[in-house]
Protein backbone atom coordinates (compact mmCIF):
# COMPACT_ATOMS: atom_id res chain seq x y z
CA UNK A 1 0.00 0.00 0.00
CA UNK A 2 3.07 2.33 0.83
CA UNK A 3 4.48 1.75 -2.58
CA UNK A 4 1.44 2.35 -4.14
CA UNK A 5 0.98 5.67 -2.58
CA UNK A 6 4.26 7.11 -3.05
CA UNK A 7 4.88 5.96 -6.41
CA UNK A 8 6.92 3.37 -6.98
CA UNK A 9 6.33 1.99 -9.93
CA UNK A 10 7.67 -1.11 -11.54
CA UNK A 11 8.85 -1.38 -15.01
CA UNK A 12 5.91 -1.89 -17.59
CA UNK A 13 7.35 -4.64 -20.08
CA UNK A 14 10.42 -5.31 -21.84
CA UNK A 15 8.94 -2.89 -24.48
CA UNK A 16 9.10 0.66 -22.54
CA UNK A 17 12.65 1.96 -23.10
CA UNK A 18 11.43 5.57 -21.68
CA UNK A 19 14.55 6.98 -19.74
CA UNK A 20 11.44 8.47 -17.63
CA UNK A 21 12.96 9.57 -13.80
CA UNK A 22 11.80 6.93 -11.21
CA UNK A 23 12.17 8.05 -7.53
CA UNK A 24 12.21 5.51 -4.85
CA UNK A 25 9.34 5.43 -1.67
CA UNK A 26 12.00 7.73 0.90
CA UNK A 27 10.37 10.82 -1.01
CA UNK A 28 11.23 12.90 1.98
CA UNK A 29 10.19 16.30 0.48
CA UNK A 30 6.88 15.18 -0.79
CA UNK A 31 4.19 16.06 2.07
CA UNK A 32 1.19 14.05 -0.01
CA UNK A 33 1.20 10.94 2.12
CA UNK A 34 -2.43 10.42 2.72
CA UNK A 35 -5.31 10.40 0.31
CA UNK A 36 -9.22 10.12 -0.14
CA UNK A 37 -10.64 8.24 -3.29
CA UNK A 38 -14.30 10.57 -4.30
CA UNK A 39 -16.32 8.58 -6.10
CA UNK A 40 -19.62 9.98 -7.86
CA UNK A 41 -18.99 10.09 -11.67
CA UNK A 42 -19.41 7.85 -13.91
CA UNK A 43 -17.37 8.64 -16.71
CA UNK A 44 -14.23 10.54 -17.66
CA UNK A 45 -13.87 13.12 -15.22
CA UNK A 46 -11.92 16.03 -17.30
CA UNK A 47 -12.50 19.40 -15.37
CA UNK A 48 -11.82 20.61 -11.57
CA UNK A 49 -12.96 24.42 -11.04
CA UNK A 50 -12.23 26.40 -7.08
CA UNK A 51 -15.67 27.97 -6.06
CA UNK A 52 -13.68 29.31 -3.05
CA UNK A 53 -11.54 28.01 -0.22
CA UNK A 54 -13.45 25.41 0.58
CA UNK A 55 -15.32 24.40 -2.38
CA UNK A 56 -14.71 22.89 -6.01
CA UNK A 57 -17.17 21.36 -8.75
CA UNK A 58 -15.99 18.55 -10.79
CA UNK A 59 -17.26 17.83 -14.14
CA UNK A 60 -16.94 15.59 -16.45
CA UNK A 61 -18.42 13.32 -20.29
CA UNK A 62 -21.02 11.99 -18.05
CA UNK A 63 -22.93 15.36 -18.62
CA UNK A 64 -22.76 15.63 -14.29
CA UNK A 65 -21.45 18.24 -12.35
CA UNK A 66 -20.71 17.95 -8.55
CA UNK A 67 -20.08 20.31 -6.16
CA UNK A 68 -17.36 19.32 -3.08
CA UNK A 69 -15.96 20.23 0.16
CA UNK A 70 -12.36 19.85 -0.27
CA UNK A 71 -11.69 19.91 3.75
CA UNK A 72 -14.10 16.40 4.14
CA UNK A 73 -14.68 15.21 0.78
CA UNK A 74 -18.43 15.90 1.64
CA UNK A 75 -20.16 15.46 -1.52
CA UNK A 76 -22.37 19.07 -1.03
CA UNK A 77 -24.52 18.76 -4.43
CA UNK A 78 -25.13 17.39 -7.65
CA UNK A 79 -26.14 19.30 -11.53
CA UNK A 80 -28.31 17.63 -13.45
CA UNK A 81 -29.25 18.98 -16.56
CA UNK A 82 -27.06 18.29 -19.35
CA UNK A 83 -27.39 15.13 -21.19
CA UNK A 84 -24.17 14.45 -23.18
CA UNK A 85 -20.41 15.83 -22.49
CA UNK A 86 -19.32 18.63 -20.06
CA UNK A 87 -17.03 20.56 -22.65
CA UNK A 88 -16.65 24.13 -20.77
CA UNK A 89 -17.23 25.14 -17.13
CA UNK A 90 -16.38 28.79 -15.05
CA UNK A 91 -17.02 30.05 -12.05
CA UNK A 92 -18.66 33.54 -11.97
CA UNK A 93 -17.63 35.16 -8.81
CA UNK A 94 -20.02 37.07 -6.32
CA UNK A 95 -20.02 40.84 -7.23
CA UNK A 96 -20.26 43.24 -4.22
CA UNK A 97 -21.10 46.18 -7.19
CA UNK A 98 -23.78 44.52 -8.61
CA UNK A 99 -25.55 43.37 -5.13
CA UNK A 100 -24.85 39.85 -6.03
CA UNK A 101 -24.07 37.71 -2.77
CA UNK A 102 -24.00 34.38 -5.03
CA UNK A 103 -21.04 32.47 -7.04
CA UNK A 104 -22.27 30.90 -10.10
CA UNK A 105 -20.96 28.08 -12.05
CA UNK A 106 -21.22 28.01 -15.72
CA UNK A 107 -21.56 25.37 -17.73
CA UNK A 108 -21.30 24.30 -21.48
CA UNK A 109 -21.82 20.60 -22.94
CA UNK A 110 -21.95 19.14 -26.34
CA UNK A 111 -25.65 18.99 -26.61
CA UNK A 112 -25.43 22.37 -27.15
CA UNK A 113 -27.00 23.76 -23.94
CA UNK A 114 -25.44 26.33 -21.08
CA UNK A 115 -26.32 25.92 -17.63
CA UNK A 116 -25.98 28.53 -14.94
CA UNK A 117 -26.02 26.95 -11.01
CA UNK A 118 -26.58 28.40 -8.07
CA UNK A 119 -23.42 27.25 -6.08
CA UNK A 120 -25.46 28.03 -2.44
CA UNK A 121 -28.81 26.27 -3.62
CA UNK A 122 -27.60 23.94 -5.52
CA UNK A 123 -30.18 24.53 -8.28
CA UNK A 124 -30.42 25.20 -11.89
CA UNK A 125 -30.90 29.19 -12.68
CA UNK A 126 -31.16 29.69 -16.08
CA UNK A 127 -30.82 27.04 -19.31
CA UNK A 128 -29.74 28.25 -22.45
CA UNK A 129 -30.42 26.39 -25.49
CA UNK A 130 -30.46 27.87 -28.91
CA UNK A 131 -26.56 27.98 -29.91
CA UNK A 132 -26.06 26.60 -33.61
CA UNK A 133 -22.80 24.50 -32.08
CA UNK A 134 -21.17 22.89 -29.02
CA UNK A 135 -19.86 26.36 -26.96
CA UNK A 136 -16.10 25.07 -26.21
CA UNK A 137 -14.94 27.95 -23.88
CA UNK A 138 -16.63 29.91 -21.32
CA UNK A 139 -14.50 33.41 -20.46
CA UNK A 140 -15.85 35.96 -17.01
CA UNK A 141 -14.32 39.16 -17.30
CA UNK A 142 -15.19 39.95 -13.52
CA UNK A 143 -13.97 43.97 -14.18
CA UNK A 144 -17.11 44.17 -16.37
CA UNK A 145 -19.33 41.96 -15.19
CA UNK A 146 -20.00 39.83 -17.76
CA UNK A 147 -18.94 36.49 -19.70
CA UNK A 148 -18.39 35.27 -22.77
CA UNK A 149 -19.30 31.85 -24.35
CA UNK A 150 -17.23 30.78 -27.41
CA UNK A 151 -17.85 28.57 -29.91
CA UNK A 152 -19.08 28.36 -33.52
CA UNK A 153 -19.92 32.16 -32.55
CA UNK A 154 -18.88 34.95 -29.78
CA UNK A 155 -21.86 36.01 -27.66
CA UNK A 156 -21.42 38.38 -24.61
CA UNK A 157 -23.64 37.93 -21.66
CA UNK A 158 -24.57 40.05 -18.67
CA UNK A 159 -25.22 39.06 -15.17
CA UNK A 160 -28.81 39.18 -15.32
CA UNK A 161 -28.01 36.40 -18.19
CA UNK A 162 -29.30 38.50 -20.91
CA UNK A 163 -27.37 38.27 -23.85
CA UNK A 164 -26.25 41.63 -24.92
CA UNK A 165 -24.56 40.99 -28.31
CA UNK A 166 -22.95 38.42 -30.90
CA UNK A 167 -20.94 38.32 -33.72
CA UNK A 168 -21.80 36.35 -36.78
CA UNK A 169 -20.99 32.48 -37.43
CA UNK A 170 -17.92 31.20 -37.88
CA UNK A 171 -17.67 28.80 -40.77
CA UNK A 172 -14.09 26.78 -39.62
CA UNK A 173 -14.07 25.33 -36.45
CA UNK A 174 -14.52 27.85 -33.79
CA UNK A 175 -13.32 29.30 -31.31
CA UNK A 176 -11.58 26.92 -28.75
CA UNK A 177 -10.19 29.31 -26.25
CA UNK A 178 -10.70 33.30 -25.06
CA UNK A 179 -8.64 35.75 -22.82
CA UNK A 180 -9.28 39.10 -21.63
CA UNK A 181 -7.20 41.82 -23.12
CA UNK A 182 -6.44 45.79 -22.39
CA UNK A 183 -8.73 47.85 -23.20
CA UNK A 184 -12.02 46.02 -23.25
CA UNK A 185 -10.39 43.19 -25.49
CA UNK A 186 -10.40 39.49 -26.18
CA UNK A 187 -8.38 37.68 -27.88
CA UNK A 188 -10.17 34.47 -29.59
CA UNK A 189 -8.50 31.18 -31.07
CA UNK A 190 -9.85 30.11 -33.56
CA UNK A 191 -7.80 27.17 -35.74
CA UNK A 192 -4.40 27.96 -35.88
CA UNK A 193 -5.34 31.89 -35.59
CA UNK A 194 -6.14 34.62 -32.93
CA UNK A 195 -8.76 37.32 -33.93
CA UNK A 196 -8.78 40.54 -31.39
CA UNK A 197 -12.29 41.38 -30.85
CA UNK A 198 -12.90 45.01 -29.23
CA UNK A 199 -16.25 45.06 -27.05
CA UNK A 200 -18.47 48.07 -26.79
CA UNK A 201 -19.79 48.25 -23.88
CA UNK A 202 -22.52 51.39 -22.82
CA UNK A 203 -21.03 54.57 -22.37
CA UNK A 204 -22.82 57.88 -21.38
CA UNK A 205 -23.10 58.87 -25.18
CA UNK A 206 -24.52 55.37 -26.32
CA UNK A 207 -26.51 53.03 -24.41
CA UNK A 208 -25.97 49.95 -27.38
CA UNK A 209 -23.74 46.84 -27.00
CA UNK A 210 -21.61 45.59 -29.78
CA UNK A 211 -18.27 43.50 -30.63
CA UNK A 212 -16.13 44.32 -33.43
CA UNK A 213 -13.55 42.32 -34.89
CA UNK A 214 -10.37 44.29 -34.96
CA UNK A 215 -7.22 42.24 -35.97
CA UNK A 216 -6.84 38.54 -36.96
CA UNK A 217 -3.20 37.47 -36.26
CA UNK A 218 -1.47 34.15 -37.52
CA UNK A 219 1.54 33.79 -36.84
CA UNK A 220 1.05 30.04 -35.78
CA UNK A 221 1.85 26.83 -38.49
CA UNK A 222 -0.86 24.71 -36.87
CA UNK A 223 -3.98 24.87 -34.49
CA UNK A 224 -3.41 26.72 -30.58
CA UNK A 225 -3.89 24.14 -28.03
CA UNK A 226 -3.17 27.07 -25.15
CA UNK A 227 -3.60 30.76 -24.65
CA UNK A 228 -2.69 32.15 -21.13
CA UNK A 229 -2.55 35.85 -19.88
CA UNK A 230 0.58 36.53 -18.22
CA UNK A 231 0.25 40.06 -17.46
CA UNK A 232 -1.73 42.84 -18.57
CA UNK A 233 0.89 43.84 -20.80
CA UNK A 234 1.64 39.87 -22.32
CA UNK A 235 0.00 36.88 -23.60
CA UNK A 236 1.32 33.47 -24.55
CA UNK A 237 -0.22 31.26 -27.16
CA UNK A 238 1.46 27.75 -28.11
CA UNK A 239 0.54 25.19 -30.96
CA UNK A 240 0.15 21.75 -31.80
CA UNK A 241 3.86 21.70 -33.16
CA UNK A 242 5.58 22.87 -30.23
CA UNK A 243 4.94 26.47 -31.08
CA UNK A 244 5.32 29.17 -28.28
CA UNK A 245 4.75 32.57 -29.26
CA UNK A 246 4.48 35.86 -26.37
CA UNK A 247 2.30 38.52 -27.18
CA UNK A 248 2.19 42.44 -27.09
CA UNK A 249 -1.15 42.61 -25.18
CA UNK A 250 -1.49 46.19 -26.02
CA UNK A 251 -0.53 46.17 -29.86
CA UNK A 252 -0.70 42.28 -30.67
CA UNK A 253 2.96 42.31 -31.76
CA UNK A 254 4.70 39.21 -31.68
CA UNK A 255 7.74 39.91 -28.81
CA UNK A 256 9.18 36.22 -28.71
CA UNK A 257 8.78 33.64 -31.42
CA UNK A 258 10.14 29.63 -30.46
CA UNK A 259 9.87 26.97 -32.72
CA UNK A 260 10.66 23.04 -32.49
CA UNK A 261 12.06 20.96 -35.44
CA UNK A 262 11.18 23.57 -37.89
CA UNK A 263 14.81 25.12 -37.09
CA UNK A 264 16.76 22.18 -38.95
CA UNK A 265 19.17 21.55 -42.01
CA UNK A 266 17.83 17.91 -41.95
CA UNK A 267 17.08 16.29 -45.45
CA UNK A 268 13.88 16.39 -46.33
CA UNK A 269 12.93 12.77 -46.38
CA UNK A 270 14.06 12.91 -42.73
CA UNK A 271 12.13 16.07 -41.79
CA UNK A 272 9.12 14.05 -42.95
CA UNK A 273 10.34 11.24 -40.68
CA UNK A 274 10.67 13.33 -37.80
CA UNK A 275 7.30 14.84 -38.17
CA UNK A 276 5.32 11.71 -38.66
CA UNK A 277 7.69 10.63 -35.25
CA UNK A 278 7.46 13.37 -33.32
CA UNK A 279 4.18 15.07 -34.07
CA UNK A 280 2.93 13.97 -30.75
CA UNK A 281 5.77 14.86 -28.44
CA UNK A 282 6.08 18.39 -29.25
CA UNK A 283 2.86 19.34 -28.72
CA UNK A 284 2.11 22.01 -26.86
CA UNK A 285 -0.36 20.70 -24.05
CA UNK A 286 -0.43 22.96 -21.73
CA UNK A 287 0.61 26.99 -19.93
CA UNK A 288 1.10 28.10 -16.76
CA UNK A 289 2.75 31.43 -15.94
CA UNK A 290 3.92 33.12 -12.49
CA UNK A 291 4.73 36.55 -14.65
CA UNK A 292 8.22 36.14 -15.14
CA UNK A 293 8.02 32.71 -16.66
CA UNK A 294 6.06 30.55 -19.18
CA UNK A 295 5.79 26.98 -17.54
CA UNK A 296 4.94 24.87 -20.44
CA UNK A 297 3.84 21.31 -21.13
CA UNK A 298 5.02 20.27 -23.89
CA UNK A 299 4.48 16.52 -25.06
CA UNK A 300 5.89 14.24 -22.42
CA UNK A 301 8.64 17.21 -20.86
CA UNK A 302 8.30 20.49 -18.93
CA UNK A 303 10.25 23.52 -19.54
CA UNK A 304 10.84 27.07 -17.98
CA UNK A 305 10.85 30.05 -20.44
CA UNK A 306 11.88 33.09 -18.86
CA UNK A 307 10.25 36.27 -20.76
CA UNK A 308 13.35 38.64 -20.11
CA UNK A 309 15.68 36.47 -21.47
CA UNK A 310 13.07 34.67 -24.00
CA UNK A 311 14.74 31.49 -23.66
CA UNK A 312 14.36 28.04 -21.25
CA UNK A 313 16.39 28.27 -18.17
CA UNK A 314 15.20 24.60 -17.67
CA UNK A 315 13.45 21.25 -18.61
CA UNK A 316 12.92 18.20 -18.22
CA UNK A 317 12.22 16.74 -21.70
CA UNK A 318 10.53 13.31 -20.42
CA UNK A 319 8.99 14.52 -17.04
CA UNK A 320 6.37 11.88 -17.70
CA UNK A 321 5.67 8.37 -19.65
CA UNK A 322 2.70 9.78 -21.70
CA UNK A 323 1.69 13.50 -22.88
CA UNK A 324 1.81 15.67 -19.76
CA UNK A 325 -1.77 16.91 -19.68
CA UNK A 326 -2.04 20.30 -17.27
CA UNK A 327 0.93 21.80 -15.21
CA UNK A 328 1.17 24.33 -12.39
CA UNK A 329 3.70 26.73 -10.54
CA UNK A 330 3.82 26.22 -6.95
CA UNK A 331 5.35 28.27 -3.92
CA UNK A 332 8.86 27.42 -2.89
CA UNK A 333 9.64 26.93 -6.92
CA UNK A 334 7.83 23.71 -7.36
CA UNK A 335 6.14 22.30 -10.37
CA UNK A 336 3.21 20.31 -10.39
CA UNK A 337 2.28 17.94 -13.20
CA UNK A 338 -0.08 15.07 -14.13
CA UNK A 339 -0.10 13.13 -17.25
CA UNK A 340 -1.67 10.55 -19.66
CA UNK A 341 0.36 7.73 -17.33
CA UNK A 342 -1.98 8.43 -14.64
CA UNK A 343 0.80 10.08 -12.39
CA UNK A 344 1.12 13.08 -10.61
CA UNK A 345 4.98 14.23 -10.21
CA UNK A 346 6.49 17.05 -8.07
CA UNK A 347 9.35 18.96 -9.31
CA UNK A 348 11.63 21.39 -7.89
CA UNK A 349 13.57 23.95 -9.72
CA UNK A 350 17.22 24.25 -8.33
CA UNK A 351 20.19 26.46 -9.17
CA UNK A 352 23.13 25.18 -11.08
CA UNK A 353 26.46 25.80 -9.21
CA UNK A 354 27.86 25.79 -12.27
CA UNK A 355 25.35 27.27 -15.21
CA UNK A 356 27.96 26.97 -18.04
CA UNK A 357 28.15 23.35 -17.91
CA UNK A 358 25.11 22.71 -20.19
CA UNK A 359 23.74 24.04 -22.85
CA UNK A 360 20.20 24.74 -24.79
CA UNK A 361 19.71 24.80 -28.11
CA UNK A 362 18.37 28.07 -29.92
CA UNK A 363 15.02 26.61 -30.08
CA UNK A 364 13.10 26.05 -27.26
CA UNK A 365 11.36 22.47 -28.05
CA UNK A 366 14.56 21.30 -30.48
CA UNK A 367 16.35 19.33 -27.81
CA UNK A 368 15.73 16.08 -29.52
CA UNK A 369 18.68 16.48 -31.28
CA UNK A 370 17.70 18.33 -35.09
CA UNK A 371 19.76 21.21 -34.53
CA UNK A 372 21.62 22.23 -37.38
CA UNK A 373 25.19 20.31 -37.98
CA UNK A 374 26.99 23.11 -39.96
CA UNK A 375 27.69 25.58 -37.78
CA UNK A 376 31.35 26.78 -37.02
CA UNK A 377 32.92 25.95 -33.58
CA UNK A 378 33.16 29.85 -32.78
CA UNK A 379 29.36 30.33 -33.48
CA UNK A 380 28.88 27.11 -31.46
CA UNK A 381 30.82 27.96 -28.32
CA UNK A 382 29.03 31.72 -28.62
CA UNK A 383 25.67 29.91 -28.51
CA UNK A 384 26.33 27.80 -25.49
CA UNK A 385 27.62 30.86 -23.68
CA UNK A 386 24.11 32.48 -25.02
CA UNK A 387 21.66 29.51 -23.94
CA UNK A 388 23.21 27.60 -21.07
CA UNK A 389 20.56 26.50 -18.82
CA UNK A 390 20.86 28.03 -15.51
CA UNK A 391 18.63 25.95 -13.20
CA UNK A 392 17.34 22.16 -13.32
CA UNK A 393 14.25 20.76 -12.81
CA UNK A 394 14.61 17.39 -10.43
CA UNK A 395 11.97 14.74 -9.07
CA UNK A 396 11.06 15.25 -5.44
CA UNK A 397 7.45 13.13 -4.99
CA UNK A 398 5.49 10.90 -7.81
CA UNK A 399 1.79 10.56 -6.56
CA UNK A 400 0.62 7.16 -7.90
CA UNK A 401 -3.21 6.26 -7.28
CA UNK A 402 -4.91 6.58 -10.48
CA UNK A 403 -5.41 3.63 -12.84
CA UNK A 404 -5.91 6.19 -16.02
CA UNK A 405 -5.02 9.18 -17.34
CA UNK A 406 -4.95 12.14 -14.67
CA UNK A 407 -6.89 15.09 -16.70
CA UNK A 408 -5.75 17.85 -14.35
CA UNK A 409 -5.56 18.79 -10.97
CA UNK A 410 -6.74 22.11 -8.06
CA UNK A 411 -4.41 23.17 -5.26
CA UNK A 412 -5.97 24.30 -1.94
CA UNK A 413 -3.02 26.07 0.35
CA UNK A 414 -3.50 23.71 3.82
CA UNK A 415 -5.66 21.44 2.11
CA UNK A 416 -3.54 19.94 -0.57
CA UNK A 417 -4.35 18.94 -4.47
CA UNK A 418 -7.16 17.50 -6.01
CA UNK A 419 -7.16 15.35 -9.38
CA UNK A 420 -9.35 14.16 -11.43
CA UNK A 421 -9.24 11.04 -14.19
CA UNK A 422 -10.17 9.30 -16.66
CA UNK A 423 -10.90 6.25 -14.58
CA UNK A 424 -14.28 8.59 -13.42
CA UNK A 425 -12.21 9.40 -9.54
CA UNK A 426 -11.62 12.30 -7.78
CA UNK A 427 -8.47 11.75 -5.56
CA UNK A 428 -7.97 14.46 -2.60
CA UNK A 429 -4.38 14.32 -1.57
CA UNK A 430 -3.32 15.39 1.47
CA UNK A 431 -0.09 16.40 3.70
CA UNK A 432 0.33 13.79 6.05
CA UNK A 433 1.84 15.14 8.78
CA UNK A 434 -0.84 18.00 8.80
CA UNK A 435 -3.82 15.69 9.52
CA UNK A 436 -1.82 13.37 11.53
CA UNK A 437 -1.68 17.07 14.15
CA UNK A 438 -5.27 17.57 13.39
CA UNK A 439 -6.56 13.78 14.34
CA UNK A 440 -4.29 14.47 17.65
CA UNK A 441 -5.81 17.95 18.02
CA UNK A 442 -9.07 17.07 17.76
CA UNK A 443 -8.96 13.96 20.21
CA UNK A 444 -7.43 16.28 22.86
CA UNK A 445 -10.27 18.19 22.34
CA UNK A 446 -12.86 15.35 22.57
CA UNK A 447 -11.07 13.94 25.86
CA UNK A 448 -11.19 17.77 27.27
CA UNK A 449 -14.69 17.70 26.69
CA UNK A 450 -15.45 14.59 28.17
CA UNK A 451 -13.42 15.47 31.35
CA UNK A 452 -10.84 12.66 30.73
CA UNK A 453 -7.77 15.54 30.96
CA UNK A 454 -8.61 17.13 34.12
CA UNK A 455 -5.99 17.34 36.29
CA UNK A 456 -6.05 15.06 39.39
CA UNK A 457 -4.97 15.70 43.24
Amino acid sequence: MLRWLLGSREQQGQQEKSPVLTIGEEQTHNPYTELQVLKAHHDIVRFLVQIDDYRFASAGDDGIVYLWDVQTGERLFEFLGHTQQITAITVFPSSDTSGEPTSLILTASSDRTVIIWNCDSGRQVKKISDFHSTVKCLTVLQRLDLWLSGGSELRMWNRKLELVSETSHFTDSGISNLIELPKNCIAAAIGKDLIIFKLLIPTDNSDSWDIHEVKCLSAHQDNIRSLVNVNELTFVSGSLVGELIVWDALDWTVLAYERSFWDTSSPHEAMQEIKLQKQKEISVQHFTTDGECVFAAIGRGIYVYNLQMKRVIAYQRTAHDSNVLHIAKFPNRQIISCSEDGSVRIWEIKERKHPSAEAVPTGIFSMWGFGKASKQPSQTVKKMQDNVVQSSVELIGDLIGHSSAVQMFLYFPGHGLVTCSADHLIILWKDGERESRLRSLNLFEKLEENGYLLPRF
